[in-house]
């Protein structure tokens, strides 16, 4: 799949097989998540992969969107080491452009996916860095929910020119 393919024909999946993630995609993914951009290329990103039964089922008890980790085998749980942080604050953004690559790597290689926030802060980051029991100095950005997808969607079309400002507003 070509990259402006997995752009246009990615989806969010929520419903999975129980088919498990390879350790060879799950190499992928954590690949893809590493080659994002990051400012002053300080690659501050974690990651912390869930594939135990008794923990991703415990993910919506902290997140209140996660229900379809009780179908997924897999979750990567995109974090920061603020300790590495060479800009404040854009840990953010890197994190985020992260978390798309691995979106889009999951596509490509024919996994479902989607993307649950937790940042910034509040109840959700503390819950799950407790579920997780992260270091302090580790700031959790997102869930991702990774599996072999139980459902198809079609290409969202949501182009609209309207949203294109040139030179100025």
């Amino acid at each position: 799949m070509d990259a402006l393919d997995a752009i246009f024909t990615r989806r969010s999946i929520r419903h999975f097989t129980a088919e498990p993630v390879s350790d060879r995609d799950i190499e992928t993914l954590l690949r893809a998540g590493m080659a994002a951009p990051s400012a002053g290329n300080q690659q501050a990103w974690e990651f912390v992969v869930i594939d135990d039964r008794k923990v991703l089922d415990a993910v919506p008890g902290v997140h209140p969107y996660a229900q379809m980790c009780q179908e997924a085998t897999l979750c990567l749980v995109v974090c920061a080491d603020l300790s590495r942080e060479k800009y404040a604050g854009f840990w953010v953004q890197d994190c985020s452009a992260s978390t798309q690559n691995i979106l889009l790597a999951a596509h490509a290689t024919g996994l479902g996916a989607v993307w649950l926030g937790i940042a910034p802060g509040g109840d959700r980051a503390h819950q799950v860095a407790e579920l997780l029991a992260l270091p302090g100095g580790i700031e959790p950005l997102a869930i991702i929910v990774v599996g072999h997808p139980n459902e198809e969607k079609e290409p969202a079309e949501r182009f609209d020119p309207a949203k294109a400002h040139h030179n100025q507003w």
